[in-house]
């Protein structure tokens, strides 16, 4: 039979959670009589924990403001979720979760997090890696289950082959064996990153995978171990991965411009950019801009929004669209305002 005092905690994880409770359904919850509650609000109360009587037919208990923050208790999924905005916060440069503070904050939680817990976070943490530049997703993205979150760390971590059950964007439902080698948050969604065993015997020479975590059902271990590249890089490897992915056609440009001015157009999840060498009669840079699309007719304004001389090396339906685009560009510049006629 559980203690007093482990009630009156469970009393305080119900009170946390938010809304008023009535009396019947902590007593319910607690397996005790309407008394005890009573009494053992009153114990919180002591502890200079904020709870407020609620009086009437709907009438109960619940935690208002006090002049301190009550002592809080997290299941393992909240720690979780506490522990990665705490990072993502650093992450983004959010006031206060780079500070001190936010140290602290994160510091407290793992101290007093069950040592099995503690160590399948420090994992996750350990192996969390974020896509530069940090930015919101434009909608919410679909959360990805905690146990497998943390199961695919622990993996990571201690370099254990895994087992996935995965359902890829067409709804096929398939078994798949991965090496991880980290975690990666990009834009608001959650990738595993690593290489299939049985694309390649040797250490690294495994087919590079990556899988959306939301997609996995589920992440078992499996017996084993192997090494990783020593110069593998994660979210360099998801980007490359977004970049080369298979669309219908293939664009290859040459840019005259910076780095810079190509990626505020094009980032590195839609473009490969690689520097040429400059040539004899132009002392300016030039990139050369490869990428792969679905659909071509988005293209024409991105080249007109980045305005720097390009060359359209391929495909040759680019260089028509191009065309088109700026003859009506040309058209609506020249057109002059008409006044209606009474």
């Amino acid at each position: 039979m559980p203690r007093p005092t482990g009630r009156v905690l469970t009393l305080l994880e119900l009170l946390q959670s938010g809304g008023t409770r009535t009396v019947a359904e902590l007593a319910d919850r607690l397996g005790v009589d309407g008394r005890t509650v009573r009494r053992y609000v009153e114990h919180l109360i002591d502890l200079d924990v904020p709870v407020e009587s609620i009086r009437g037919r709907y009438g109960g208990y619940r935690l208002g403001p006090g002049y301190r923050l009550p002592p809080l208790m997290l299941a393992e999924d909240e720690a979780l979720a506490v522990l990665l905005g705490l990072a993502a916060g650093r992450r983004a440069g959010l006031p206060g979760a780079g500070s001190t503070a936010g140290e602290t904050a994160s510091a407290k939680i793992r101290r007093v997090l069950p040592k099995h817990v503690a160590g399948r976070l420090a994992a996750l943490l350990d192996s969390l890696a974020f896509t530069d530049p940090s930015r919101p997703a434009a909608a919410p993205a679909p959360v990805p289950d905690a146990e497998v979150l943390l199961t695919l760390a622990d993996a990571v971590r201690h370099r254990r082959p895994v087992l996935l059950r995965y359902t890829d964007r067409s709804g096929h439902r398939s078994e798949r064996t991965l090496h991880a080698y980290g975690i990666v948050a990009h834009e608001g969604r959650w990738y595993v990153t690593g290489a299939d065993p049985g694309m390649g015997a040797d250490p690294g020479t495994g087919e590079q995978r990556t899988f959306r975590l939301d997609r996995i059902t589920d992440a078992r271990p499996l017996p084993g171990s192997f090494e990783a590249p020593t110069d593998h890089d994660p979210a360099r490897q998801l980007l490359a991965g977004f970049a080369a992915a298979e669309y219908r056609h293939e664009v290859v440009l040459r840019v005259r411009a910076t780095v810079a001015q190509v990626r505020a157009h094009l980032p590195a999840t839609v473009a490969r950019v690689t520097e040429l060498a400059p040539t004899a009669d132009e002392g300016e840079q030039w990139l050369r801009v490869e990428l792969r699309a679905e659909h071509l007719d988005w293209l024409p304004p991105v080249l007109a929004a980045l305005d720097r001389p390009f060359v359209i090396e391929r495909p040759s339906e680019l260089r028509a669209l191009v065309t088109a685009f700026a003859d009506r560009l040309a058209s609506h510049a020249l057109r002059t305002r008409r006044t209606p006629t009474t």
